[in-house]
């Protein structure tokens, strides 16, 4: 059970990305928010359960960025997309895009980098996480906001600005 821990709160919050982006599809979209920030609540914990147990395994990193493209690239991307830039076509649609792959680009490099107590660029799950707050703010902004907002956050994933872990 012990060695299981941390994956299985992993995988849970993949579940939840998961969910999310069925919950936007069937225009749920409360319910894909709040999935999306129950899997960053879950994410902040899993590496520290594995670390606590004495767990931390190359699969769990792998898993853990798969989670995370699902649950703060997909899942935050799709809603964003559906509620606003949907009305933009072509170029909503690669907004959307653009984000999930830049999400993608940010997770392979930290996965490929030695660990030294700093990331380089805007984490995912920060991106994500922020990009799904706006949700709320939604009807303040102008829709054409989203087509600048998509490309900076997805600019700062990729960038190499470094900041320290916490």
């Amino acid at each position: 059970m012990k060695s299981h821990a941390a994956n299985f709160i992993t995988i849970s919050n993949m579940s939840f990305g998961g969910a999310a982006i069925m919950a936007t599809l069937h225009e749920y979209y409360s319910y894909s928010v709040l999935f999306i920030f129950i899997a960053a609540l879950l994410d902040r914990y899993d590496g520290k359960v594995a670390r606590a147990l004495g767990q931390v395994s190359e699969l769990g990193k792998q898993l853990d960025s798969m989670s995370d493209i699902i649950s703060f690239g997909v899942a935050p991307a799709l809603l964003m997309y559906e509620v606003v830039l949907v009305d933009f076509g072509f170029a909503g649609m690669m907004m959307a895009v653009l984000f999930i792959v830049c999400g993608a680009m940010r997770l392979a490099r930290f996965n490929i980098s030695e660990a030294n107590g700093y990331f380089t660029g805007l984490p995912i799950t920060a991106a994500g996480t922020f990009l799904t707050l706006t949700y709320f703010a939604a009807n303040a902004f102008h829709p054409a906001f989203y087509l600048f907002l998509f490309p900076i956050l997805a600019l700062l994933m990729i960038s190499t600005f470094t900041l320290k872990k916490v």
